[in-house]
């Protein structure tokens, strides 16, 4: 964690206002949970080091507060309320109203410092599941078209067909599911447009990685590498020197960023000439592609975790 960034804030969430407090210089104040009311927050600590914002899961009061201050690019975690409970008892709080309140949630982001979470959870394992239907819809419909082209039978071949017809119409609608999801989140629609100012990636690429990848942008890229599962795997033994390759991971992850890679170095993006290089170099084909992939994720973590588009130099 960045040393300058040293205030830690609590927000106690209820229906209409907002609790703040900030460690460790104990400033407290509130403002209503409105529009008017997130714009002042956001304002406010744009302008601050702030390390680490804090509130806590109230029944959905707390979602479009995490989605104004995480459009503002602060790092923000969603903690289980049982967990404040049990750390106020653990420091002998036991006065409760919403300003203590604050006051404990703030210590508790000072000193435990859970991991910020770019998404709210519930919100974000609703849209994996979207995305993860659409992947399994389209491959049933590969499955049967390909079972139509092998089909003699007239009648077979109608019943495929109307079958098909019928996947690409639950296809469409769950396209529109997931429009729609991205709409209502500002999170995801600002992180989306992001992601989709680069080369190369489109929607389906956009939406797998908010669904399955929500790392992306707050940890490094070493790690980020390996978690995807394009990092090389070393494979040696005594003097033996195996060959490097990539394993594990987030398949789907993997899949979007082959199919983006493979598109950048089609249509002659700023991806391309590194992969020419990597290729006269004498590097087989596919491993500068998986080279490409590994670039392209690096550079949409920097532009995640900076919350800049895409600009024309590689990252």
């Amino acid at each position: 964690m960045d040393e300058q960034r040293t205030i830690f804030v609590g927000i106690d969430v209820s229906k209409d206002r907002l609790d703040v407090h900030l460690r460790p210089s104990g400033e407290a104040f509130h403002v209503a949970r409105d529009t008017k009311g997130l714009e002042v927050l956001a304002r406010r600590f744009g302008s601050l080091p702030v390390a680490l914002v804090v509130l806590e899961a109230t029944g959905g009061f707390e979602a479009s507060v995490a989605a104004a201050l995480a459009v503002a690019g602060l790092p923000l975690c969603i903690v289980n309320p049982r967990q404040i409970r049990d750390f106020a008892r653990a420091m002998g709080r036991l006065a409760k109203t919403d300003t203590l309140d604050a006051e404990v949630i703030a210590l508790f982001a000072e000193r435990i410092r859970p991991p910020a979470r770019p998404l709210p959870e519930p919100e974000r394992s609703h849209f994996a599941e979207l995305v993860s239907r659409r992947r399994q819809i389209i491959g049933m419909i590969n499955m049967e078209t390909n079972r139509r082209d092998q089909a003699v039978d007239k009648q077979l071949i109608r019943r495929l067909n109307r079958h098909i017809t019928f996947l690409e119409r639950e296809l469409s609608e769950l396209d529109g599911d997931i429009g729609q999801a991205i709409k209502a989140s500002p999170v995801w629609c600002e992180t989306e447009a992001l992601l989709k100012s680069v080369p190369g990636v489109g929607d389906v690429t956009a939406r797998t990685l908010l669904a399955q990848l929500p790392e992306l942008g707050t940890i490094g890229r070493h790690q980020l590498a390996a978690l995807v599962g394009i990092a090389p795997i070393n494979r040696d033994s005594g003097l033996m020197r195996g060959r490097r390759s990539i394993a594990g991971g987030r398949t789907s992850v993997r899949g979007v960023l082959y199919m983006a890679a493979l598109t950048t170095i089609r249509r002659g993006s700023p991806f391309r000439p590194f992969y020419e290089r990597l290729t006269l170099r004498g590097r087989p084909r596919k491993v500068a592609l998986v080279a490409v992939m590994r670039k392209l994720l690096v550079t949409l973590n920097a532009i995640v975790r900076n919350r800049t588009p895409w600009q024309s130099v590689m990252a």
